[in-house]
């Protein structure tokens, strides 16, 4: 036990934090592509995503990448949020490609409220901090600088080696880069298989590595405008029917209904596994409901975590509300955003359907909102994948299992998928128990986590070239 956390407390830089001094000359010049990345807005208010796929596809050309191997793209409705296309060919004829998928956008951001500038790279007291530092900037700034660091070594992989800087994933009406691919430039992405966010790893308070996780699969967000109508009148002569009344109720019945237990081989072997490494009551509960999705005991314990909870089912909550058009009139119309996280394998019809045998009130319209989501499954626990994550961890993270984890959120996995390429979160970098601020105030990142995470997932990605 000691060997294990002085081993996670050496990767985590507790026994010695690098300064800028100590960065070794490929560190530095990964450390101008983070910052550069970083302080570029690619907000969608204000930013440009076409202005950092640019800044991007020079250093590659820099670094040798000829004009044949980079495909910038954008659609004129869109312009600033368009991406890029670089393609590092492999040696063989036979392996198929293998795909690095990143998005450039961030979270919108206001100085007011954050602590430092949000859009300045600023490293202080052992941690990064800015938008996008977590998410997803430091895997956007890994792919440029491997591919970068590839050319210049003569590098040959036998698998070709694609990678795609798109737009839009943090914005369901924005122009989504991946999505447009996946649907016009198919050929352009083509790949075996897709590394991109949603894995990593967990601290805890102590700084110690707990856990490194790889994200195989991830729920599908649906929208759904409910709304109720009524004819309304004077508010001076009030009467039991009306929309707001009839609404607050059907918001109930959503608060109080549960979508049944389901497992997938992913989520049956993440609570397997990390299970299997606490000795609480918790962790019990975990490997029961792996072994017997069944026990009721067990799922009511792990419905006490919010996580966990989420994992085990499709969720789906109000988000939004409006109601009324006068202060002195009974309202004519109500509504709701219903904000659904489907479980993979799960249809928006399905959703529609339990929501509405909840609510149990045909006056309650249930409206599926674009983009109206298709069903997305999981990628498979491939040995293919999984082998090499494992293997490489164990020289960085030795001692620290390997997890596979379903997000209960989603990313650009969504539009991959559904065409034939399984996508894969990598492991690697990790936040500790209170979260890295991703989508929040004072986004950050262990400084440590991100040198040691962009080591791993090198050898990570040579590995799987390599093994076409």
């Amino acid at each position: 036990m000691l060997g294990r956390i002085l081993g996670a407390a050496l990767a985590l830089g507790l026994v010695h934090t690098a300064s800028a001094a100590d960065l070794r000359p490929d560190q530095v010049r990964f450390r101008e592509i983070y910052k550069e990345l970083v302080e570029t807005n690619t907000t969608l208010s204000a930013g440009s995503c076409t202005e950092a796929a640019a800044k991007m596809g020079a250093r590659l050309k820099a670094a040798g990448f000829a004009e044949s191997q980079l495909s910038y793209f954008s659609v004129p409705d869109h312009p600033k949020e368009g991406g890029l296309v670089a393609i590092l060919p492999g040696t063989s004829k036979t392996a198929k490609p293998m795909l690095l998928l990143g998005h450039l956008d961030v979270v919108e951001a206001k100085r007011a409220d954050w602590t430092r500038d949000p859009f300045v790279l600023i490293e202080e007291n052992g941690y990064f901090y800015g938008r996008g530092t977590s998410d997803m900037k430091v895997i956007d700034a890994t792919w440029v600088d491997m591919l970068i660091r590839f050319k210049e070594e003569k590098y040959q992989p036998k698998r070709t080696i694609k990678l795609a800087l798109t737009c839009g994933e943090e914005t369901l009406e924005a122009f989504n880069g991946a999505d447009w691919l996946a649907k016009n430039k198919r050929d352009l992405i083509d790949a075996e298989f897709a590394l991109n966010e949603g894995g990593g790893g967990r601290a805890d308070a102590n700084g110690v590595l707990q856990t490194q996780g790889i994200q195989v699969g991830e729920k599908v967000v649906q929208q759904f405008r409910m709304e109720t109508t009524n004819p309304g009148g004077h508010s001076s002569v009030p009467i039991r029917d009306n929309a707001i009344y009839q609404l607050a109720q059907a918001l109930l019945k959503i608060r109080d209904y549960e979508f049944p237990l389901t497992m997938s081989d992913t989520t049956r072997a993440f609570f397997a596994k990390a299970g299997a490494g606490r000795t609480d009551a918790m962790g019990q509960a975990m490997v029961a409901i792996a072994k017997d999705p069944n026990d009721k005991a067990a799922e009511a314990q792990l419905n006490t975590d919010r996580a966990f909870h989420s994992m085990l089912r499709t969720t789906c909550v109000a988000t939004l509300l409006d109601g009324g058009h006068a202060e002195n009139a009974l309202p004519q119309r109500a509504g709701a955003n219903i904000n659904c996280r489907m479980f993979p394998g799960s249809t928006m019809e399905g959703a529609k359907a339990a929501l509405e045998a909840a609510i149990g009130d045909p006056g309650v319209k249930l409206i599926p909102l674009q983009p109206i989501r298709g069903k997305s499954m999981p990628s498979p626990l491939d040995p293919k994948i999984m082998g090499p994550a494992e293997k490489v961890a164990a020289k960085y993270f030795p001692g620290v299992p390997m997890i596979p984890t379903m997000s209960t959120g989603a990313s650009d996995a969504i539009y991959l998928i559904p065409v034939g390429i399984p996508t894969y979160g990598v492991p690697g970098f990790w936040s500790g128990p209170e979260g890295s601020g991703a989508h929040g105030l004072n986004e950050h990142i262990a400084v440590k986590a991100v040198y040691t995470g962009r080591d791993y997932l090198t050898d990570l990605v040579k590995a799987y070239a390599s093994a076409g």
